[in-house]
């Protein structure tokens, strides 16, 4: 008995390690470790329904403890990097970072408890195994989709591992990132049911079944993707500043110095590039110069700690003389500043300048998705002691309206940062049509951690869904562009000044999720709370004749 309840545990934190594996850790993850998703689940299915588990006292209890231990082990090592940086630029106490951390895994564990409990609540109210597992996909998707809305932390989920298959990846456009999520756990479910069934054809079906689903779903890393043909060039620009803002704009000459060098960033048009993000780390170096020889069709400057205000003269000057100098239409992270009457005051917000090639102001987009406690103190009211933990959260007002900017002919949609992780979001662009995504990130903050790389993957899944071209200017990587098929194009090392010539392309017609959006989820959240719901009513009918008999 006890030493069958150690496996149990064994197996939720074996799916912890598992799960971690398929997911970047400190650096471009090689692309064989995606296979872990495809089986990484199965051990703490096993640990929750395995016979002596259902049959123990408390199996709605502990099959909820064993998923929600595994959950918050997951996430303290997906997301080891918010310790990393409230400890470096939080103005914590020193175990105020560690303690967050814990916090932040012990919330967003719940997640993986609430599927534990449901699979097992399924396998009380039905007494089949085989019907737990079926639900454990759309539970699963259903989850996913609670993180993203309720939370509003959807870092991670269980699809992205699959960013580098050609094959599931199809499935992108019509499902978005959750029905990749949805395939992944049906194959650990079959694979589990090899482990969980009583003996019999069934056992051996469902393990046999799982096993050719997994080795060809896992296949599709070696497919080819296909390769759309780049019709235009942007000029990236990674300025590689000092996120902690220890750079001084306001010395003498520093701020024409900088503004030089902008301008002369702008207009490198051919240089050498890394073909790709490299598996290996090292650089294969490419020449890449713009199609128009004459200028580029966009400029971009990223979301950095240059104190770029919409309203300072410096500014405008700047970007006209870089605009005509470039002929070529700019794409700038600044903060915009509005006066609103209904509460007389003034409103800093995190945008983007939209500049035209004669450098005259086209728009502005304001970023909508805050990151709280990086850009705003959510309930500051109630949340009094926030302000002390975390000084350097500036002070953002949220915008409030997505746009589609019209540049040389063609359609631009602009996001900012943290919002390339919500799927349902960035699709609005492409709804809205946005021929080409402009995705500018200060991924700074995160340090030399995974995060950086795992926010460029979650990037190339919008291009997936939305079979559009993005191009992403970051203040020190990654700066890249990225095709409609998800793959990486071009890029530039991290942590160096430096200008990446993207060569992109433009498309304007809209796939399933663009269009539709989360149906898929939503779909799995409806038919996975009428599970839910039908399951409990079983089960309170079930205690209800027993209490009769008896």
């Amino acid at each position: 008995m006890q030493r069958n309840l150690f496996k149990m545990w064994a197996g939720a934190l074996v799916s912890a390690g598992l799960l971690e594996l398929p997911f970047p850790l400190a650096g471009p993850m090689p692309v064989w470790r995606s296979v872990f998703a495809w089986f990484g689940l199965v051990p703490l299915l096993w640990a929750i329904l395995h016979e002596e588990g259902v049959e123990r006292p408390g199996p709605l209890r502990r099959a909820f403890l064993l998923a929600y231990v595994c959950g918050v082990l997951w996430y303290m090592g997906n997301c080891y990097w918010v310790r990393d940086t409230m400890l470096r630029y939080g103005d914590m106490p020193a175990l105020a970072p560690t303690l967050l951390l814990v916090g932040y895994s012990l919330v967003l564990g719940l997640y993986f408890g609430f599927f534990g409990w449901g699979i097992m609540l399924v396998r009380q109210a039905t007494g089949s195994t085989r019907l737990a597992l079926a639900a454990a996909p759309i539970l699963w998707a259903a989850l996913e989709l609670a993180a993203a809305r309720i939370t509003s932390v959807p870092w991670d989920q269980l699809g992205y591992s699959q960013v580098d298959n050609a094959l599931v990846n199809q499935l992108a456009p019509w499902t978005g990132v959750y029905g990749i999520s949805f395939v992944l756990v049906a194959v650990n479910a079959l694979l589990a049911g090899g482990l969980v069934l009583e003996r019999g054809r069934s056992k051996w079906l469902f393990a046999l079944c799982g096993a050719v689903l997994a080795v060809g779903g896992a296949a599709g890393i070696f497919a080819p993707a296909a390769k759309p043909a780049a019709t235009a060039t942007a000029v990236l620009i990674q300025p590689n500043l000092d996120v902690a803002g220890d750079n001084d704009w306001a010395g003498p000459g520093e701020w024409d110095s900088h503004i030089a060098q902008f301008k002369q960033l702008a207009g490198e048009l051919c240089k050498t590039y890394i073909a790709g993000i490299p598996q290996t780390g090292a650089a294969s170096g490419e020449t890449g110069c713009s199609p128009s020889l004459a200028h580029p069709d966009l400029v971009a400057w990223p979301e950095s700690p240059a104190p770029f205000v919409e309203r300072d003269p410096r500014l405008q000057r700047a970007l006209i003389s870089i605009a005509q100098a470039t002929q070529a239409p700019l794409v700038v992270g600044s903060i915009g500043v509005d006066y609103a009457v209904e509460d007389q005051a003034w409103h800093d917000y995190n945008s983007a300048l939209i500049v035209g090639t004669d450098g005259a102001r086209v728009g502005r987009y304001d970023k909508i998705h805050l990151v709280p406690f990086g850009e705003y103190i959510p309930f500051k009211n109630l949340l009094v002691f926030a302000r002390k933990l975390t000084g350097r959260v500036s002070e953002f007002t949220r915008g409030d309206e997505r746009k589609v900017f019209r540049l040389n002919g063609h359609r631009y949609g602009v996001f900012i940062c943290y919002e390339a992780v919500f799927a349902d979001e960035v699709r609005q662009f492409a709804q809205l049509g946005a021929e080409v995504l402009v995705n500018i990130s200060d991924d700074g903050w995160y340090g030399d951690t995974s995060a950086p790389w795992q926010h460029l993957n979650m990037a190339r899944m919008r291009a997936i869904e939305n079979r559009r071209w993005i191009l992403r200017d970051t203040n020190n990587g990654v700066t890249a562009v990225i095709d409609p098929e998800g793959q990486v194009r071009q890029s530039i090392p991290r942590h160096q000044t430096d200008v990446l010539p993207a060569a992109y392309g433009f498309r304007d017609d809209v796939t399933f999720y663009s269009a539709h959006g989360d149906v898929f989820a939503w779909a799995c959240a409806i038919l996975g709370l009428g599970i839910v719901g039908l399951s409990l009513r079983m089960s309170l009918r079930r205690i209800l004749q027993n209490k009769v008999r008896s």
